[in-house]
C-alpha cells in the first residue's frame, strides 16, 4: 500500500515562493514516476509537473522558469519549489505515483490529500 502526504502550502503574495513536498511510503518509490498536479475550484485537475525514475523532468507552459521538481529517493520524498508565483498558480496541489510509456505519464491511482496554495495579488 502506498501512501502520499503532501505539504508545504500556505497563502503567499504574488511574486512570492513556496516549496511543496510529497513523502511516500512504500519500497518501489525510486522506481517510479512521480507527478504534481493542481486543481482550482470550478477546473479541471492538471497536470503541473514530472520526474521520472531518472530525474528527468517535464512542465507545463504556465511554470516553465518558475517551478522545480526533484526527488530524493533516500528521503522517499518529491519536491515542488514554487518561485515568482502567480494567482493564477492558486489551487490545491497534490502529488501522485505514476509511471513513463512512450514519453506519456501515467497515474496510478495513488493520491494524497492535497495541500492548498492560495496566492493573493
Amino acid at each position: 500500500q502506498v501512501q502520499l502526504v503532501e505539504s508545504g502550502g500556505g497563502l503567499v503574495q504574488a511574486g512570492g515562493s513556496l516549496r511543496l513536498s510529497c513523502a511516500a511510503s512504500g519500497s518501489t518509490f525510486s522506481l517510479n514516476g512521480i507527478g504534481w498536479y493542481r486543481q482550482a475550484p470550478g477546473k479541471q485537475r492538471e497536470l503541473v509537473a514530472t520526474i521520472d525514475s531518472r530525474g528527468r523532468t517535464n512542465y507545463i507552459d504556465s511554470v516553465k522558469g518558475r517551478f522545480t521538481i526533484s526527488r530524493d529517493n533516500a528521503k522517499n520524498t518529491v519536491y515542488l519549489q514554487m518561485n515568482n508565483l502567480k494567482p493564477e498558480d492558486t489551487a490545491g496541489y497534490y502529488c501522485n505515483l505514476g509511471y513513463f510509456t512512450s514519453g506519456r505519464y501515467i497515474a496510478y491511482n495513488y493520491w494524497g490529500q492535497g495541500t492548498q496554495v492560495t496566492v493573493s495579488s
